[in-house]
């Protein structure tokens, strides 16, 4: 009897425990909406300026400013403002034509996204101008977008000039950006995103608090485009995140960003799309890790635990981003390494053969007796090589963020270039334009 007692006894606690462990779980990644804490100030909803949410949380403020002044690099990255028109020239060629090839430096922390957006050479600040900056280019550099896009609507927004919208915008990248006032949970802020959602049937008020950690991100690191004459800002996610699917949507859209000079390639123009490279089934994604985890790692001042707010590269502080989950930070670190210099040194290659491609379509659309047909379709391939090229060099993570990915896409685009290359050559019966060493120059500086 004592036996079957015993056995009951220990097949009780063994019930409770799983039971208790699942409460925890679901506490974890789905907290209640009121925040247990008690506000030294309240909040208004949307505030726009940062210091105000920081009397309730000087932890998160404090580690928040550090982005203003934190210009440390990374091997092929960081967050100072270089230029890589300097550091790769090849993309003086890449992108001619098109305002890139003016200024594209590498971006810095949050708190200076609104002074580089207004000092970028690309703006256009001729109002009469028909292709003038629009506002849409604020979109994703300060927090007092969303009052503005709750007060006024997108459309509105995205249809006013840069220039008419700037007294509006007084404060940099902050707080209402990704959180709600009263509760603090992680909301979707930017219509666009949340359009881009509900088109692939997706509701993000039933993501769990571990999912949003992720989503708040694409509020702003993603790729988009301008839609229409009033500049809508819009995600090309209607087929879906992944890069052939983005492809498809502006083909079928019959979008371009610029015409390649020369060539009369319709060339597409990548952003930042870091959430739809991370979420293409990547290792750490599979793994339930979210952007936040690695990004904004949590770290403690005394008895507090708190997420870091100094977003950038885990590269600068490993110990606390990388060694939550690894023990041997060390070899994290040779692992990164090794993944983003075959990732670079592929992507070059990659911009080799699309300049080749260059080359020859412009040769060749300069001979009246090309075969149309065939030059056309040569233009097609180097805009898809182009595009899968710009995908994962504006990603902000030399391929770690999903290194088989990154590999797989400078594979495509390598491959199409050259296609691109052979079509250009046949369609003036020309073998000459298949020499590969059109183009020379120092290997970028890292």
């Amino acid at each position: 009897m004592q036996k079957y007692s015993t056995i009951l006894l220990v097949g009780i606690i063994v019930v409770l425990a799983a039971v208790l462990a699942g409460v925890l779980i679901f506490m974890k990644n789905n907290p209640p909406a009121e925040r247990a804490f008690e506000p030294l100030v309240e909040i208004a909803a949307m505030e726009p300026d940062s210091s105000k949410w920081g009397v309730n949380f000087p932890n998160q403020w404090n580690s928040f400013q550090k982005t203003e002044t934190n210009n440390i690099d990374t091997t092929y990255a960081g967050s100072s403002k270089f230029s890589w028109l300097e550091r790769d020239p090849r993309q003086k060629i890449l992108f001619a034509g098109y305002s890139f090839s003016k200024e594209y430096n590498d971006d810095r922390g949050h708190m200076n996204a609104l002074e580089d957006v207004r000092a970028i050479k690309r703006l256009n600040l001729n109002d009469e101008d028909p292709k003038h900056t629009p506002a849409t280019c604020y979109s994703c550099k300060s927090s007092n977008n969303p009052s503005l896009w709750d007060e006024m609507g997108m459309e509105t927004y995205d249809a006013m000039t840069f220039n008419e919208m700037t007294p509006n915008i007084e404060y940099s990248i902050g707080c209402a950006n990704c959180h709600e006032a009263d509760t603090m949970r992680l909301i979707v802020t930017n219509p666009a995103l949340e359009n881009a959602l509900k088109a692939q049937g997706k509701d993000w008020t039933t993501f769990t608090r571990q999912e949003m950690r992720t989503v708040v991100c694409a509020n702003c690191h993603v790729e988009y485009y301008f839609a229409g004459p009033d500049n809508y800002l819009t995600f090309p996610w209607e087929n879906g995140t992944r890069i052939d699917q983005i492809i498809e949507y502006y083909n079928e859209l019959g979008f371009k960003d610029w015409e390649y000079p020369e060539t009369g390639t319709p060339a597409l123009k990548a952003q930042h799309p870091e959430y739809e490279f991370f979420t293409a089934g990547s290792t750490h994604y599979n793994a339930g890790v979210s952007c936040s985890d690695c990004h904004m790692p949590y770290v403690s001042d005394g008895a507090a635990k708190y997420s870091s707010h100094d977003v950038h590269s885990p590269l600068i502080n490993p110990e606390q981003s990388c060694g939550q989950c690894h023990t041997d930070v060390e070899y994290v670190i040779r692992r990164v390494n090794l993944i983003q210099d075959q990732v670079a040194e592929t992507k070059i290659a990659t911009e080799d053969a699309i300049i080749d491609a260059i080359n020859a379509i412009k040769i060749a659309a300069a001979n009246p007796d090309a075969d149309a047909a065939l030059l056309d379709q040569a233009r097609q391939l180097h805009r898809e090589a182009q595009f899968m090229w710009d995908f994962l060099s504006a990603e902000n993570s030399t391929g770690f963020h999903n290194p088989e990915y990154a590999l797989k896409i400078c594979a495509d685009a390598t491959n199409l270039a050259r296609q691109a290359q052979m079509l250009a050559a046949q369609s003036v019966n020309d073998m000459s334009l298949l020499a590969t060493d059109t183009y020379y120059a120092p290997a970028p500086t890292p």
